[in-house]
């Protein structure tokens, strides 16, 4: 697997490729300390499974990097790493296209997670406080993951997972609790939604589009826009990324792992 380390402060590219060194042999990590750096070399070879992506670089707006990234290469999934661990930072940097936000003062063991989850088809919030204004809190890290399932990573190392074959990592996408994990599960219609507007969330948290959504479900894409609109309001948000937030919150507030259970 190869990563790409963007970050203009050596010392923070230092850490991050102990970090990266930590995953085993398997994982490839190269540093770049611009956009620019980071561009070229993007151009030059497209291969790159995964980037981390600094927001506060000294040669662009992170954010515009970000929407460019996503643009140009769609399917590299970008993780940003960044000082600021406002709320208002992880919404923009979700909403631009950004699959998992980790703050730089969390610790080793949750960038991993974080990562493991991102590379598992998963999206990465870090636990954010009830008012969604202040940092993220020390709770244990309750991530909205694959195949729209919420909760903990699963105890499988990222450097195991990169061995995996596609038909390997198709299975390991796929939710399997057991008995005592099953007894824990929090349906989404307790939160007032249908079976179907259950559905759309649990993709919906996934970051997948309108269009891929109405694919899979095998409606239109106008029904689609209906549910999620019908999503929105049961949640009491305007956009995906504060509907994610507050499902992240009501977890944290519930003390237990919430998934995301499609019918």
């Amino acid at each position: 697997m190869k990563v790409l380390l963007v970050d203009d402060h050596p010392l923070i590219l230092a850490a991050m490729q102990s970090v990266m060194a930590r995953l085993g042999p398997q994982v490839e990590a190269t540093s770049v300390g611009s956009a620019r750096e980071a561009k070229a070399l993007l151009e030059r070879q497209a291969d790159y499974d995964l980037l981390l992506l600094d927001l506060l670089l000294g040669d662009a707006n992170g954010i515009d990097v970000l929407v460019e990234l996503r643009d140009r290469w769609p399917a590299l999934p970008v993780v940003v790493v960044s000082a600021s661990d406002r709320a208002s930072d992880v919404i923009r940097a979700i909403d631009a296209g950004a699959m998992g936000y980790v703050p730089k003062r969390a610790s080793n063991d949750m960038l991993i997670e974080a990562l493991h989850l991102v590379m598992s088809g998963g999206l990465y919030i870090p636990p954010m406080a009830p008012s969604l204004s202040q940092p993220p809190s020390n709770a244990p890290v309750q991530v909205v993951g694959p195949a729209g399932a919420m909760g903990p990573v699963s105890t499988r190392s990222l450097s195991a997972m990169v061995e995996m074959d596609e038909v390997a990592m198709d299975e390991a996408r796929e939710p399997r609790p057991d008995a005592a994990d099953r007894a824990s599960l929090v349906p989404l219609e307790s939160l007032g939604l249908t079976p179907r507007q259950c559905e759309v969330l649990a993709l919906l948290l996934q970051g997948k589009a309108n269009k891929v959504i109405a694919r899979e479900l095998g409606l239109s894409v106008e029904t689609i826009k209906d549910h999620v609109a019908a999503v929105l309001r049961s949640l009491g948000v305007s956009s995906r990324t504060q509907a994610v937030l507050v499902v992240n919150q009501i977890q944290q507030t519930r003390g237990g792992a919430m998934r995301l259970m499609r019918t």
